[in-house]
């Protein structure tokens, strides 16, 4: 029976709702053989993740989801194979872009206030460990409220740039994140390409970020389309990138996603991640 593993997870030291320790349960239930925690520009739940894993027969893959910029797009870029010595270095530069984070978010919910949704930011911020708020956990509380009836409805009527109740915060470089991934010896993985570029934008952005040390690109991804999927992994060969691949699972923040299966369209090799280890520094 061929192992499988799941390179792209959520805990609710961002926007999930599972502990570290749960995701290790679940992977286990779920007959995985590895998961990676990738939580939005924090290493805050790495820790707790290696602990859990310890003695469980799951291989803990401790990473990280940059948020990133590319042509006005936001990109995302993920780093697999941190060491616990470069921590404190992640935790040091992500402070200015979470701080910029943080006051969108707080001028997003004062928009969405004044036009009367009754939501706080303070409340949303406190129920997450790490006091690590997106628009997703924004729009659970909507969902909450009944203000909408799913997160994916609060982006569509409310969360999306079109609105004018989100402006986004500067982010980093998208070449410049993966150059940066690479100087920490860990590997730089491109996130779900096609949630946000089509297949022109990613072709223009391939090329700068194969010479800037993108490593590989998620080929598989469970919103993506069987198409989708057979075309990321055609560009992935043309440019020379490792394939990998994820559920984006996020808990109860995307129910219709399970770890490991996504919505049942997933089945993600491990010998991806054991391709994927070659390329540490």
């Amino acid at each position: 029976m061929e192992k499988l593993c799941d390179l792209h997870v959520h805990s609710n030291y961002s926007d999930g709702t599972c502990t570290p320790a749960e995701l290790i349960g679940l992977a286990k239930d779920a007959g995985l053989s590895a998961i990676a925690l990738c939580d939005h520009n924090t290493v805050d739940g790495l820790p707790d993740l290696m602990d859990a894993a310890a003695g469980s027969g799951i291989e803990a893959v401790p990473g990280i989801e940059f948020s990133t910029e590319f042509e006005g797009t936001e990109l995302h870029i993920l780093g697999l194979f941190i060491q616990p010595s470069h921590y404190v270095t992640i935790q040091t530069m992500m402070e200015d872009l979470n701080r910029r984070k943080e006051q969108s978010n707080i001028a997003m919910v004062q928009r969405l206030r004044a036009a009367g949704y009754d939501i706080d930011y303070e409340a949303i911020k406190a129920a997450t460990p790490s006091g690590f708020v997106n628009r997703a956990l924004v729009g659970a509380e909507l969902t909450r409220k009944g203000y909408t009836e799913s997160i994916q409805d609060a982006f569509k009527r409310l969360l999306s740039l079109k609105h004018g109740y989100y402006t986004p915060p500067k982010r980093p470089d998208a070449y410049e994140m993966i150059g940066l991934i690479k100087q920490l010896g860990a590997v730089a993985v491109l996130a779900h390409p096609f949630l946000d570029l089509d297949e022109a934008g990613l072709r223009r952005f391939l090329p700068r970020a194969v010479e800037a040390g993108l490593d590989g690109m998620e080929v598989l991804y469970p919103k993506y389309s069987r198409e989708q999927m057979a075309l990321a992994a055609q560009i992935a060969r043309e440019f020379s990138l490792l394939p990998s691949g994820g559920s984006d699972f996020h808990g109860e923040n995307k129910p219709d996603i399970a770890i490991g299966t996504g919505r049942g369209n997933l089945c993600i090799p491990l010998q991806y991640l054991q391709d994927l280890r070659t390329r540490r520094i």
